[in-house]
C-alpha cells in the first residue's frame, strides 16, 4: 500500500493499486468507504487502507490469492466508532457471503473467530484480549486443514479445529458497523512462519 496512490472506492467495486487487485463490499447491509490514504503514524509509511464506513460487515478481499492452507497477517488500528472498534481479516473468502474471520475488537476488548456461510456470521469462539484503541496491533491467523489459531500481537488466543468453510479461498481484511479502522503491512503465505 506504500506506493499506492490515495484512492477511495464504493462499495462492490473492484479496483487496481501497486497492493494489487482488490474487491470491496459488506455482508448484509451498509455502506462501506476503503480508501487508501497517507497516515503519520503508518506502520510502513507513508499509506494505509483505511475503512471509515458504515455496514453490517465490510470486507476488502485481495483478488489472485487461493489459499486452502497457509497464513495471513495484517497490523491494524482501531481508530474510533461507537458500535464497534475493530480490526479483522478474512480467509478462504468465497464470496461476500462466505468466509472465515477473525477479529479483535477495542470496544469489548477481545479476540473473536467466527465463520460467515450463507451471509450469516456465526461465532466460533471469542476470548479476553486486551485491544487498546488508538493503538497498532498485530493479528495473524494460521490455518492448515481444520486447524486454526488466531494471534493478537503475537500470542495465541484461540486454537481449535472447525470443518466449515474449506478448500481456498482469498484473503482480505473486515470490520464491523461503525469501525474507523486503519490497516497496514499486510502480509499471507501458503506456508506458516
Amino acid at each position: 500500500m506504500d506506493n499506492s496512490p490515495p484512492i477511495s472506492n464504493p462499495q462492490g467495486s473492484t479496483y487496481r493499486s501497486r497492493f494489487g487487485v482488490r474487491t470491496t463490499g459488506a455482508t448484509s447491509k451498509g455502506s462501506p468507504r476503503w480508501t487508501i490514504v497517507t497516515e503519520p503514524d503508518a506502520r510502513s509509511k507513508p499509506n494505509v487502507l483505511k475503512h471509515e464506513g458504515q455496514a453490517d460487515f465490510s470486507w476488502c478481499a485481495k483478488n489472485g490469492t487461493d489459499l486452502a492452507d497457509g497464513f495471513v497477517e495484517v497490523k491494524f488500528k482501531a481508530v474510533s466508532g461507537k458500535q464497534d472498534q475493530a480490526g479483522g481479516i478474512v480467509w478462504r473468502w468465497k464470496d461476500g457471503d462466505n468466509y472465515y474471520v477473525a477479529r479483535a475488537n477495542a470496544l469489548e476488548n477481545n479476540v473473536s473467530l467466527y465463520y460467515t456461510e450463507r451471509g450469516k456470521r456465526k461465532t466460533l469462539k471469542y476470548v479476553d484480549a486486551p485491544v487498546a484503541l488508538g493503538a497498532w496491533h498485530s493479528l495473524r491467523v494460521n490455518f492448515e486443514g481444520n486447524h486454526i489459531v488466531v494471534l493478537l500481537n503475537g500470542k495465541p488466543y484461540i486454537e481449535l479445529d472447525d470443518k466449515h468453510i474449506s478448500g481456498p479461498g482469498a484473503v482480505g481484511v473486515w470490520t464491523k458497523a461503525d469501525s474507523n479502522t486503519s490497516f497496514d503491512d499486510f502480509t499471507h503465505g501458503a506456508r506458516s512462519r
